[in-house]
């Protein structure tokens, strides 16, 4: 396992190409300048120790020794040692709701971005929680499992869009029966699930599958997404407005947040519904429930006692940069033996 302390110096790599650029331009502008001041074999005879392959090679070297003073300055750690640590905390489970409904814009940039935007900085919020990620329209579907990784959580979460189920609808019933198998651990007492959503277009009994997920000890706590005056639903392709969805009378479509489903769902499970509008708002009471919750003490694996790795690659640029130092550009005895560019007169 690794750590890139300070990876913004990586940039200065990008800085070699241009150099690199400027001195092949250098090197073409001084061979058309020689050859103007006299030909190739009185330049040979005028300057007869001249090295083309002795300047490139020491180009070559002070590229590698920048190269490796990036690599110094980012200081890589590497973790030497696997430890199991104790950590406290609640299993939370988000399940987002990804149908086509959520890409209206009443609530900005879109309900779907919104969502994700406040299950990130939930995650942000979390201590020694483990977390979980449910997508659902049509049907539910796993996205991330019960983790303490919350890095891979929010990369899984970034990616999530409406595409990923085919069959449209809002199958908050599935999102629960499939949450109830991601709590795997029977010693904790407190199981939290998150379900975001604008609420619309439910399939099923919702309140009887919350009920039954209340008496299994899963409290499930609603975050309303969008408004109550509703939108149209934007399809766009690249970015681009195509047009707006339609219904089978071809009229425009309009999505509305249904506040009383999410709050009737909350409610028979034990939770609360919250209005996601305001992202802060969110945080501060989503953390206040769960810092009112028991917390179970768990094991956790991870990487510890992180080693500085920079001396290695400061180490080999300044090796480098006193070789470029001592690194002549005439030729030497061993280039001329060499005879690289043909360069022994019969």
């Amino acid at each position: 396992m690794y750590q890139l302390e300070e990876p913004i110096y990586f940039y200065l790599l990008f800085a070699l190409p241009v150099v690199w650029v400027f001195f092949l331009l250098l090197q073409y502008w001084k061979i058309r300048t020689q050859r103007k001041f006299a030909d190739a074999q009185l330049l040979r005879k005028l300057s007869p120790n001249r090295s083309v392959f002795k300047s490139v090679l020491k180009f070559i070297v002070f590229s590698l020794a920048i190269a490796c003073l990036s690599f110094a300055l980012v200081n890589p750690k590497i973790g030497t040692k696997l430890e199991t640590v104790k950590r406290e905390g609640v299993d939370v489970v988000f399940a987002l709701d990804v149908s086509k409904s959520m890409l209206a814009e009443d609530i900005a940039p879109n309900r779907l971005e919104k969502s994700k935007q406040l299950v990130t900085q939930i995650i942000n919020s979390l201590a020694g929680d483990r977390v979980g990620i449910i997508g659902y329209a049509g049907s539910a579907f796993p996205q991330v499992p019960i983790t303490t990784d919350f890095a891979s959580a929010k990369l899984f979460l970034a990616s999530m869009n409406t595409d990923m189920v085919s069959s449209q609808g809002t199958a908050i019933t599935e999102a629960i029966e499939l949450a109830k198998t991601y709590y795997d651990d029977d010693e904790q007492t407190n199981r939290v699930l998150f379900i975001i959503s604008d609420g619309e277009d439910h399939i099923g009994n919702v309140s009887e599958i919350a009920g039954e997920a209340a008496s299994e000890g899963i409290k499930i706590f609603t975050i309303g997404v969008g408004t109550e005056t509703g939108s149209p639903i934007p399809i766009k392709r690249n970015g681009v407005l195509q047009y707006y969805k339609r219904d089978q009378n071809n009229e425009q479509v309009i999505t509305r947040l249904d506040k009383g489903m999410l709050t009737e769902i909350a409610e028979n499970a034990n939770g609360v519904y919250i209005e996601g509008s305001s992202t802060k708002e969110v945080v501060e009471e989503v953390t206040a429930i769960l810092n009112g919750m028991d917390k179970k003490e768990f094991d956790a694996k991870q990487f510890t006692d992180f080693k500085d790795q920079f001396q290695w690659f400061l180490g080999g640029a300044l090796f480098l940069l006193v070789f470029d130092i001592l690194l002549l550009e005439r030729k030497t005895a061993w280039l001329k033996r060499l005879n690289l560019f043909n360069e022994k007169e019969g």
